[in-house]
């Protein structure tokens, strides 16, 4: 099947839709497009697809309640007009829904929610019962309690991490523009790609930053490297204009498609490579580079003590750390097996010559996985 047929026969499927496409600066959150957007995505529900909706919005949707002009700098304004706006964008989602007989629950997700093995594995079972139950998950990342700056945007990431989580066959990307576009799409000339199936798709294309009025800052740039994401894990990934949401959704019409460029990871690899925060690293030679990169997963061996050059960080045996090569770079992620203080007594030696209680791998090889450069170890 071509990455197009994949995403039109989606069982389950995770549907993103950006700030810009939902809301404007002076009128708060615009009903009418909300509305397409839930008779598309209900439709796509009654013909018997899973849906997972991420939706930005909330921020932008506080502003004109709060009597906000633009877009606050400030955190805590950010997160006052995100207590605000989510409620309300909760609530028209709900109305719309109702339209349809649809129940829709909202989902509020932080990085603290993910980068930790028990709260990922929460969130994947949250996510299981709701879609079994029938009901539409409303995913948004939760502003009003973040503690990082928060960014218009990151929802497309989000978008890409939640569609690993419930196990999605395809992702949608929605926004203002109709897909990807070698240049400028206001430009005279500029053409869509109609598909990419690998980055050397993309070296032709160059990104307009978003305007200063814009309510969504993430952008053509966010939702390639959403789309990267997804696609390198297995996941095909149709971007696509949210004015023809129902075109996109019916029969992935238009827009432009990312065919999957990498293996589809189990849940647990791919929280290994991209979700998990890393609490140390693990210096490796270059044997052991080769033994824990080369090769199929299957064929992978575990690491040893005798392969390690030197530790650093305050890990425990259960945390995930980084893999580092002779050069500086990570080279892969796993689950440590022992605590940082015990690494001193382990490094550079081989099996035999250590203690009975420390005659066992490092890092298993069912618990690393490959990474493909620095961009791939970035958590949440």
């Amino acid at each position: 099947m071509t990455a197009r047929e994949v995403v039109a026969g989606a069982r389950r499927l995770v549907v993103k839709i950006g700030s810009s496409s939902l809301t404007s600066v002076s009128g708060g959150l615009d009903v009418s497009r909300l509305d397409a957007l839930v008779d598309a995505v209900a439709a796509r529900v009654a013909a018997g697809t899973q849906v997972v909706l991420v939706s930005s919005g909330a921020i932008a949707a506080g502003l004109a309640p709060l009597g906000l002009a633009r877009r606050p700098r400030d955190l805590a304004s950010q997160q006052a007009a995100a207590s605000v706006g989510q409620l309300h964008l909760t609530r028209a989602y709900a109305d719309a829904f109702a339209r349809h007989d649809r129940v829709v629950g909202q989902v509020l997700l932080t990085s603290h929610d993910v980068v930790r093995r028990a709260p990922y594995r929460n969130a994947q079972r949250t996510f299981e019962r709701l879609l079994s139950l029938g009901v539409v998950p409303v995913v948004n990342e939760n502003d009003t309690t973040a503690t990082d700056e928060i960014r218009f945007g990151d929802n497309d990431r989000l978008a890409a991490l939640v569609a690993h989580i419930v196990g999605a066959d395809a992702l949608v990307l929605l926004s203002d523009v109709e897909g990807v576009y070698d240049d400028d799409p206001r430009r005279p000339g500029a053409s869509m790609l109609d598909e990419v199936h690998g980055v050397a798709d993309l070296d032709r294309v160059r990104v307009a930053k978003p305007g200063a009025a814009a309510v969504g800052t993430g952008g053509m740039a966010s939702k390639l490297a959403a789309a990267d994401l997804a696609s390198g894990a297995g996941v095909p990934v149709l971007v696509a204009g949210a004015s023809a949401a129902s075109a996109a959704l019916d029969g992935a019409e238009g827009g432009t498609v990312f065919a999957p460029t990498g293996p589809r990871l189990s849940a647990r690899r791919f929280w290994l490579r991209h979700m998990a925060g890393s609490r140390g690293r693990l210096h490796l030679d270059d044997g052991a580079v080769r033994a824990v990169t080369s090769g199929p997963a299957a064929k992978r061996r575990s690491l040893l003590a005798a392969g390690i050059t030197g530790s650093d960080g305050d890990f425990e045996a259960g945390d995930v750390v980084e893999l580092v090569g002779p050069h500086g770079e990570t080279v892969a992620r796993g689950v440590v097996a022992f605590d940082a203080e015990e690494m001193p007594e382990l490094v550079g030696r081989k099996t035999r010559d250590l203690a009975p209680e420390h005659r066992r791998e490092v890092v298993h090889a069912d618990d690393l996985v490959p990474v493909r450069g620095p961009a791939a170890t970035a958590t949440v």
